[in-house]
């Protein structure tokens, strides 16, 4: 992930402040909406590093398989992100 999580709830908080007094959203319990756009944020911020792990695993399963045919690790390894950002429609 590119940011650090301490500044992930930063932005949740500044956010939830400044959509509360925008008066886009309301709610009774700013704590609970803070932390639920804090767990949006991370899930949506770690998902190209759950991307890179998955693609991590597919390529060790053909590891030998890109041994023997002598293919290039990181022309793989985006070929198989592109994959499956596509498959998940994910924004990166």
């Amino acid at each position: 992930m590119l940011l650090s999580k301490e500044y992930v709830g930063y932005l949740a908080r500044e956010l939830t402040k400044k959509l509360l007094a925008g008066e886009f959203i309301e709610t009774k319990d700013a704590s609970a909406l803070t932390q639920k756009v804090h767990a949006s944020m991370l899930e949506e911020l770690t998902l190209e590093d759950r991307i890179n792990d998955e693609v991590r695993v597919i390529l060790e399963a053909y590891s030998e398989e890109m041994r023997k045919s002598g293919a290039n690790y990181q022309e793989m390894f985006r070929k198989v992100k592109n994959e499956l950002v596509r498959k998940y429609k994910a924004v990166l």
